[in-house]
């Protein structure tokens, strides 16, 4: 955990187009202890399998421009020009308080915009195995018209266009147990690099007295 380290908590960015399993994969990185999620903000419909304040915190039009007004998101974006999702700065300042690392659930052009802001953000994009299955996972799915799923796979093939631009990091969802298992290992190593260990090492340094 960063606590035990004492190094700032990592903000990690998860994107990757609709049917990717990026949700489920990043459910598969919260079960690591020391991490938290951030709760996105988004003016769109809630379904009725969704529950406000657990995928997503659900606003009106209004509410939403009042807090781009106040200076409130982190990132934010509006969708298919119809619906806003924003990631609220509070987050990061919840997870620095509690020494969590933070998880993102964000698209490309949200990702853009924090890693301009906080460019130590690491970014992992989630890549689905072929366009084929991708489109196979959206129509599985049963809650897409046909110009929905044509307007989905052609955002897919630009988000993945700018995966060398924004992303650290990719892992093919062929196989939902194994790229859970990177996923995690990715979160693993980067808190073990050497930079966040630096305060680690310096301690230990000390103890054993002279100079450094």
């Amino acid at each position: 955990m960063s606590t035990e380290t004492g190094s700032v908590p990592l903000l990690l960015i998860v994107s990757g187009p609709s049917g990717s399993g990026k949700s489920t994969l990043v459910q598969k990185i919260l079960e690591l202890p020391g991490t938290m999620p951030s709760i996105s903000c988004t003016t769109r419909p809630r379904r009725a399998t969704e529950s406000s304040g657990k995928c997503y915190d659900f606003v009106s039009a209004a509410e939403f421009d009042a807090m781009v007004a106040r200076g409130e998101f982190l990132e934010y974006a509006r969708v298919f020009g119809k619906h806003s999702y924003g990631t609220p700065k509070k987050w990061l300042e919840e997870s620095r308080k509690k020494g969590l690392d933070l998880v993102l659930e964000i698209d490309v052009q949200g990702a853009a915009q924090v890693k301009e802001k906080l460019p130590e953000s690491v970014a992992m994009f989630i890549l689905p195995p072929s366009r084929e299955e991708l489109e196979r996972r959206l129509r599985s799915r049963g809650q897409d018209s046909e110009e929905e799923i044509a307007r989905r796979l052609a955002k897919a093939r630009d988000e993945i266009a700018a995966l060398g631009k924004y992303y650290d990091f990719c892992v093919v969802n062929d196989d939902m147990e194994r790229a859970g298992r990177e996923a995690q290992a990715i979160v693993t190593a980067l808190r073990c690099s050497s930079g966040r260990r630096r305060n680690q090492v310096q301690k230990l340094l000390a103890s054993f007295g002279g100079k450094n």
